[in-house]
């Protein structure tokens, strides 16, 4: 049981890691999908080990959605391989991204706040 819901990733600061041990059913993972810039956060549903390689493949799913991802992989694809998966969700700190998003999204929010720290700087007393 994890203690990250994955549907409520937005805004929140993720802490990744990828060791050497075998992703299970359950864990939260970030993921590429080849042809797409945004990385994805989703829960393994299913987990396949290739009998020819010994190597693991994964099907996610978004907590809050119907079906699998499938529909979201590149065409034919039907598992995630290794080198899809960028790391597995071990923590996070809520909300604290959204500084980042408000600031991409809002660039005036981004250069008022520059202004004002330099304001700042040039105001402040030694």
């Amino acid at each position: 049981m994890s203690f990250i819901k994955d549907g409520d990733m937005q805004g929140d600061i993720l802490f990744l890691h990828m060791g050497k041990d075998p992703i299970r059913a359950g864990e939260i993972v970030v993921f590429n999908i080849d042809g797409r810039e945004i990385p994805i956060v989703h829960r393994v549903i299913k987990v396949h080990e290739r009998q020819d390689t010994g190597e693991v493949d994964v099907l996610t799913k978004g907590d809050n959605n119907f079906g699998d991802d499938r529909l979201l992989y590149a065409h034919g694809q039907l598992w995630l391989q290794q080198h899809h998966i960028m790391g597995r969700a071990v923590g996070f700190l809520p909300y604290v991204g959204w500084v980042t998003i408000i600031m991409t999204e809002k660039p005036i929010i981004k250069y008022l706040l520059i202004g004002a720290l330099g304001l700042l700087v040039i105001t402040s007393k030694e």
